[in-house]
């Protein structure tokens, strides 16, 4: 029989039927494994009576609720494809991938129906249908149909599967930080081995009560999702992300493991209402898109929660290498060895394999068979991303003896300066174990006399007032001196995406220099 993500639950349903699946948080509204499976059928009708087929590209553009995991679930069972969208982009952003996935049908929560109002009325969309999740209790367009009546009306018998394996299961849009999102497409098999993947390698308990309060359109959630109804945890979503909702949630629903980026780690410990919650029950908590401060590392340690730091990618479907927290103070910048089920080797520019041990930047690979079979539509992408196996990431990086892999940037990141090459994201993690600086990211600026040269732009720690010259004399005690920046920028905030990546485009737009001579 052929792995379909859609069965997952309907085993777990019949193994654990009264367990607590999924809580969302401030709806305060709880559903067992079989209370999910029966809303699953349900959808899934809805769906087949709508005309979607196997290989129909079914959109969503839902905030975090369980309408998004029972879709998510429903999907797979009849073999259509979700393609789901990231709520924060304006309608042309979501237009272009609606028309590139060839979705024939959109689940959307009414918190954008004036989005997806205009969306329909651009009458240039392959979608023919469209289903309103009424929060509300409004009244839906004519053209929508309202998703909580035509469940109650619909069928829970189960769909027949009749797709699976290697058959596509969602296409995940990329962040689209450099011209438009490619969409990664993953298969059931993939995503099947993104889960047993991520359990062989973290510590993760059938009673485990993981929070969910990163966007289910991205795979750092999407990933966790799967996995709880494989493994038979309780999954808590949180709709909204709110750094004192997140500790009182954590306390009230004695959460034991859940996924944050470390900005999000620092604003809890600072939060005033950190002292009122008891965090006892949290076991570990896992991080990515940056480096750990090692300050950040022993504050959590303190509370006796340990930090598990991962770097992967949506083409990997989330799993690509971890730092385990008995290797994290000694191996601190980075990301760790491969995963279980993850192979990695670094190359350079002639695709020749740099030894571990070497001080020598080159590029990541991945392989394994969770990476993505694709890019949507886009051969030439896919071409360049996916050579004789294995995911070329875009990152450069070094390892060393021991396997231990530190990012140093993404390959189109590196400045060259007065024929240098210097990495931003080494100065970044520089700057961040600066105790004046709260978080740092460095681009590349013209320069008349070096071609470019870095501009840093710092967040200061709460209670210091950094200089440019503190800041110097900071990075020229940990850099060599052609990597020192010379400019320095402090800011309130840096920009980011909703999975924590650094906007740097968004950076280099605002500041484009040129350097001064």
């Amino acid at each position: 029989m052929q792995t379909n993500i859609g069965h997952l639950l309907i085993k777990r349903a019949a193994i654990t039927p009264n367990q607590e699946a999924f809580v969302e948080w401030e709806r305060q509204r709880r559903f067992t494994f079989s209370e999910l499976n029966d809303r699953a059928n349900r959808v899934a009708s809805v769906l087949l009576e709508s005309g979607v087929q196997p290989g129909d590209r079914v959109a969503t553009l839902l905030k975090n609720g369980i309408e998004f995991v029972e879709v998510y679930f429903a999907i797979a069972r009849i073999g259509a494809v979700m393609v789901p969208v990231n709520w924060r982009l304006v309608a042309a952003e979501i237009d272009y991938i609606l028309a590139d996935s060839g979705a024939v049908a959109l689940v959307y929560d009414d918190d954008f129906d004036t989005v997806v109002e205009t969306l329909h009325d651009s009458g240039t969309l392959p979608c023919r249908h469209w289903l309103r999740v009424n929060n509300a209790n409004e009244t839906a367009p004519q053209w929508s149909s309202d998703y909580s009546n035509r469940l109650e009306a619909a069928s829970a018998q189960q769909p027949p599967l009749t797709r699976g394996g290697d058959d596509n299961l969602f296409i995940m849009y990329t962040s689209g930080t450099t011209g438009h999102p490619k969409g990664a497409v993953h298969s059931h098999e993939g995503m099947l081995w993104s889960q047993i993947t991520s359990m062989a390698t973290s510590d993760m308990r059938g009673d485990d009560r993981f929070l969910l309060p990163l966007p289910m359109f991205h795979v750092g959630c999407l990933n966790p999702v799967s996995l709880l109804v494989h493994r038979g945890g309780t999954g808590v979503i949180m709709r909204e992300l709110d750094m004192v909702q997140m500790l009182r949630c954590i306390e009230a629903e004695r959460i034991s493991i859940f996924m944050a980026v470390p900005a999000v780690l620092q604003f809890m410990l600072q939060a005033p209402q950190r002292q009122e919650c008891d965090l006892g029950s949290l076991r570990w908590i896992a991080t990515g898109a940056a480096p750990v401060p090692v300050s950040l590392l022993k504050a959590w340690e303190e509370l006796g929660i340990s930090i598990h730091q991962a770097y992967g990618l949506t083409e990997s479907c989330g799993p690509g290498t971890l730092l385990l927290p008995g290797d994290a103070q000694a191996k601190v910048g980075s990301c760790g060895r491969p995963q279980m089920h993850t192979e990695a080797k670094i190359v350079d520019g002639k695709g020749a394999t740099i030894p571990m041990g070497s001080d020598e930047p080159g590029e990541l690979l991945l392989a394994g068979r969770h990476m993505m079979k694709e890019y949507w539509n886009n051969p030439q992408a896919t071409a360049e991303a996916l050579q004789h196996g294995w995911l070329h990431t875009g990152d450069i990086c070094t390892w060393d003896e021991e396997g231990f892999i530190t990012i140093c940037d993404r390959k189109k990141d590196m400045i060259i300066s007065g024929g240098e090459n210097i990495y931003p994201a080494e100065l970044e993690n520089v700057l961040a174990a600066s105790p004046e600086v709260h978080e740092a990211a460095v681009i590349g600026v013209p320069s008349a006399k070096w071609g470019e040269t870095p501009l840093a732009l710092v967040v200061a720690a709460e209670g210091s007032s950094p200089t440019t010259e503190s800041l110097r004399d900071w990075c020229r005690e940990h850099l060599a001196g052609y990597k020192v920046p010379q400019l320095f920028e402090l800011v309130d905030a840096l920009p980011r995406n909703p999975s924590g990546k650094l906007l740097k485009p968004q950076l280099r737009k605002q500041y484009p220099g040129p350097a001064p001579v």
